[in-house]
């Protein structure tokens, strides 16, 4: 308990937990024999498979909590190793790397120590009992893993076709920089709020007509890439179906169970009806 409860040994735990499920994806990846789809997502898994474990360890699901924006970076920057990046690949991993090292920040940020878990995981840990371990493996590690191993399957491909660039693709980066850029704006607006201690509901910056600027700008983000990818592999515009999945993970999960969290809140009717749900645009007579 004092290890867990201690912030800069959590760090490091975590940390090293994270280097042995890169390494163990990196040393499965070469020895799998199918296509490159498959052997990314098998050794995307086994990765998983590897904090899930340490998860139970220290009976702390959050240890996954920086799988999302960890997971991007190995894998692209590991398959440079196999690929040679052209143009169109250099500027979907820029923007990638952007989005993946702000969000990885964020997350060191606000981290406390391996004691601290997401009230998400323990809500869903005294609702489910004894299935909670099954619920843990498939709901809270596999299921975000195999979202964002669908969301970067279409930089995946721009660095194995490597197709020649055009206009679409710095288009479409620049649209996941500014995604990047309105998540940025959104937490830091969101840890000052915290900071002051006030209590109720943030109205200022972004949040002043948006209950959820953070999950719009991950949602825009993804699309970014899918359609940068289809700017120049059109054939390959079922790659997709990453994006999709993304975007009704937040409409469909993350977005009512923060709303339902933020509900037990006095007055929480009266500012979702004022405030939109994800654009931060000033609804009609407001």
């Amino acid at each position: 308990m004092k290890v867990k409860g201690d912030r800069a040994l959590s760090f490091v735990l975590v940390a090293a937990v994270y280097l042995l499920a890169a390494a163990v994806g990196v040393m499965l990846y070469p020895a799998c024999p199918f296509a490159l789809w498959a052997n990314v997502l098998l050794a995307d898994v086994a990765a998983t498979i590897v904090v899930f474990c340490f998860s139970l360890i220290f009976d702390n699901a959050s240890v996954y909590d920086p799988y999302w924006s960890v997971q991007p970076l190995v894998i692209l920057f590991a398959l440079l190793g196999q690929y040679r990046p052209n143009l169109s690949a250099i500027f979907l991993l820029t923007a990638i790397a952007v989005w993946g090292v702000r969000l990885t920040a964020n997350w060191a940020y606000t981290f406390k120590n391996l004691n601290a878990q997401d009230w998400r995981y323990t809500m869903l840990k005294d609702k489910t009992g004894r299935l909670y371990f099954f619920v843990n493996f498939f709901g809270i590690h596999l299921f975000p893993t195999l979202v964002v191993y669908s969301c970067i399957l279409p930089a995946v491909y721009v660095l194995k076709d490597a197709p020649a660039f055009n206009a679409g693709v710095a288009v479409f980066a620049a649209v996941c920089l500014l995604a990047a850029l309105v998540q940025g704006i959104a937490d830091c607006e969101m840890h000052a709020f915290r900071k002051k201690g006030t209590g109720g509901f943030i109205r200022k910056g972004l949040w002043k007509y948006s209950r959820h600027p953070n999950y719009l700008g991950e949602i825009v983000m993804w699309w970014g890439v899918g359609f940068a990818m289809v700017c120049v592999l059109p054939a390959r515009w079922y790659l997709l179906f990453g994006a999709s999945v993304n975007t009704l993970m937040f409409l469909f999960v993350s977005i009512p169970m923060a709303d339902r969290h933020q509900s037990r809140k006095e007055g929480f009717e009266e500012y979702k009806r004022q405030t939109r749900m994800l654009f931060p645009i000033p609804k009609r007579g407001e």
